[in-house]
């Protein structure tokens, strides 16, 4: 079993600007040790380790990281897509000891103040080195850059791209048709898979309920299938609204009744082809 999407930092060393407010709880170091419990615990097995920031240093960080714990998989780092030397900067990171670790590359997009800054010229030119190096590209959107991540998934038939957090529905006010209207046009387009992912924070954090969350897991199973769906703690996130226990059986629960059968394989096989990890056979 492979947790998909999980995160560490330590804020005393970088400017996480986004840990205000009701997310400065979260400005803390966290680490493998942190979470090693959680994952044997629930019975996962690795995990893919995921940039919280816009920072290359830090894509180093998470590097040495996997270097040194057995149980991280991969990591989707950060580079500036729109450099115009992105290739040379992600083949040197790949030249690295720690380089065989790098899965995916991720751009926290929702933060864009325009909408459409994945339709770009230079980010394209960086996209197209992603694809060129055989990486990953994670898709940090919401509802409002939908269109743009679809323009890029037809445009780049070969780019395996992944949409994170089901693309961040509005869970908390209950408005789906917006949402599900675009993530529907995502349907034939094979190159894009989703992550169950991120979706108690999306929800309200004192009084979700297992039945909140499930028209979105059920409409994201619709358009994707059970073969191009991903299992993501989003931990440490998720611990502003509920344990990484809650989190796994929730996700894996609502997944086993709407599947009718266990979907620890199918999201476990997606996560393998989908970041190509070494040492994982697809079950």
């Amino acid at each position: 079993m492979i947790d998909a999407h999980q995160h560490f930092w330590d804020p005393g060393g970088a400017a996480y600007e986004w840990m205000t407010g009701p997310f400065a709880p979260m400005r803390r170091p966290f680490g493998p040790p942190d979470l090693r419990p959680e994952l044997e615990h629930c019975g996962i097995d690795a995990t893919v380790l995921v940039q919280s920031l816009n920072s290359l240093s830090e894509t180093h960080r998470l590097l040495a990281l996997a270097v040194d714990t057995e149980w991280i998989a991969g990591v989707v780092g950060w580079v500036e897509l729109t450099d115009p030397a992105v290739s040379d900067t992600i083949a040197s990171i790949r030249a690295t000891p720690a380089g065989r670790y790098l899965v995916g590359i991720r751009h926290l997009v929702q933060d864009e103040p325009d909408p459409d800054w994945l339709l770009r010229s230079d980010v394209h030119r960086g996209l197209q080195a992603v694809e060129k190096a055989g990486l990953a590209y994670d898709l940090l959107v919401r509802t409002r850059e939908l269109p743009a991540a679809l323009e890029v998934a037809r445009r780049y038939p070969g780019l395996r791209l992944v949409v994170d957090h089901l693309a961040k529905p509005s869970i908390r006010t209950g408005e789906i048709e917006v949402w599900a209207s675009l993530i529907r046009d995502f349907r034939h387009l094979e190159n894009v898979v989703c992550k169950v992912s991120g979706l108690v924070t999306e929800a309200d954090w004192d009084s979700w309920q297992t039945r909140d969350l499930r028209p979105y897991v059920a409409e994201a199973l619709d358009v994707f299938g059970s073969g191009r769906l991903l299992f993501g703690s989003d931990w440490p996130v998720c611990l502003l609204a509920a344990t990484y226990e809650q989190v796994f059986q929730t996700a894996i629960g609502i997944l086993r009744d709407l599947i009718g059968k266990e979907p620890n394989a199918a999201v476990t096989d997606c996560a393998v082809r989908t970041y190509r990890l070494t040492g994982f056979v697809p079950v």
